[in-house]
């Protein structure tokens, strides 16, 4: 399973891929006609398993048979007799084949996507026991953020436990009423009061 934690959906992206992509295509079929949308769902379906993905270069229906579906728009018979009618060995292997392939073209684009969204991120680790201060975000925190002059963050709060390298168990008070787990992105490190409140031009140090 891949947990996430409260409010950070982000965790699953290829889940919320392909949702976009669904609702974009229910869009282009429905147009006005909105109440047909669980009709179309049987023809929305057939085309995104037909479509070739960038990440894998194979469509999805490809990857579990082992060949592409001929649809209405195809003037030709059946391409590759060869491959429907492979015996089971040779099905068997043909698949495995494509499954490798298959696997190597999503890592690949893995290791691309991480280096794009990497480039400007820094890691942050915290170790038990640690003072952080909390991003109050306004869809988490919406009576700490009823006005914009209201403190954007609190604590200092110790760090109680850590569920992974992006996600960490805060020892927040129970008046607050959320979850106490946050990803590090709202986390910033408490180095004490007069440190915490120096200016970024403070100190030499430069933005």
């Amino acid at each position: 399973m891949l947990f996430s934690t409260t409010c950070h959906p982000q965790t699953d992206g290829q889940t919320e891929v392909v949702n976009r992509t669904l609702s974009m295509l229910l869009r282009a079929i429905l147009k006005k006609n909105l109440k047909l949308w669980e009709e179309s769902l049987p023809h929305v379906e057939f085309a995104y398993n037909r479509a070739v993905h960038s990440t894998t270069k194979f469509c999805p229906f490809e990857i579990v048979y082992g060949f592409k579906p001929t649809a209405p728009i195809d003037l030709l018979p059946l391409p590759m007799q060869e491959r429907v009618n492979f015996d089971a060995s040779k099905r068997a292997e043909f698949v495995k084949n494509l499954h490798d392939r298959a696997r190597t073209n999503i890592e690949k684009m893995t290791r691309m996507y991480e280096k794009h969204a990497n480039k400007g991120r820094r890691k942050v680790l915290f170790e038990l026991g640690d003072l952080v201060w909390v991003h109050l975000r306004k869809d988490r925190f919406p009576e700490q953020r009823k006005n914009k002059l209201q403190a954007r963050a609190d604590g200092p709060f110790k760090v109680l436990c850590k569920i992974n390298d992006n996600a960490y168990e805060i020892d927040l008070p129970s008046t607050y009423g959320v979850s106490t787990s946050f990803n590090v992105a709202n986390l910033s490190p408490f180095f004490g009061l007069e440190e915490s409140r120096m200016t970024p031009f403070q100190g030499g140090r430069m933005m």
